[in-house]
């Protein structure tokens, strides 16, 4: 028996499909794709569910002090004269900070491999740069999602068949988050 299905791709563009597709899966929480793909998406994404559940409180938070630039009321850097040049002004702060256990960095690292990196963009600027934000997916798993199945002994997607697709009649199916 096949430890995987091939779909009829190179290797190359095999794991570059299954990456797009489970990392919109775990963005978005459903997707429409056809019923051999869904089966090979649900595999991965349910691995990646899983490694979060298991490592997701597995940090520590430590308090650290950290310089950060004084602003006046118009949100700029303020400036201090100092033997004749301007210098920036900088308060020192003390901020709570997650630091992750080697077995959660190791898996951070794991699911890094697999999910590419997602920007938002905001639908008013939709087309521009402007107000866009780097989504961090390793994050989303460990936050929202693992918190979501810590009770639940696997079976994180379900697949519901749409039926035949109208250019090829191949099967489609709505693959979701449980």
């Amino acid at each position: 028996m096949a430890k995987y299905r091939k779909l009829g791709r190179t290797s190359d563009q095999r794991k570059a499909l299954l990456r797009n597709q489970v990392t919109n899966l775990l963005y978005h929480g459903r997707i429409v794709t056809t019923e051999t793909k869904a089966k090979e998406v649900r595999k991965i994404a349910e691995g990646l569910i899983a490694m979060a559940v298991r490592e997701k409180d597995n940090y520590e938070t430590v308090t650290v002090t950290a310089k950060v630039a004084r602003k006046n009321a118009e949100g700029k850097r303020e400036k201090q004269v100092v033997d004749g040049k301007k210098v920036t002004v900088y308060d020192e702060v003390q901020k709570e900070i997650k630091k992750d256990m080697p077995s959660r960095l190791h898996a951070r690292r794991q699911m890094a491999k697999v999910l590419y990196p997602v920007t938002e963009v905001p639908a008013k600027a939709a087309g521009k740069k402007k107000n866009t934000k780097e989504i961090n997916m390793t994050d989303k798993l460990f936050d929202e999602i693992a918190p979501k199945y810590a009770d639940r002994n696997g079976g994180y997607t379900r697949i519901i068949k749409i039926g035949p697709r109208k250019g090829d009649a191949a099967m489609e199916v709505v693959l979701e988050l449980v």
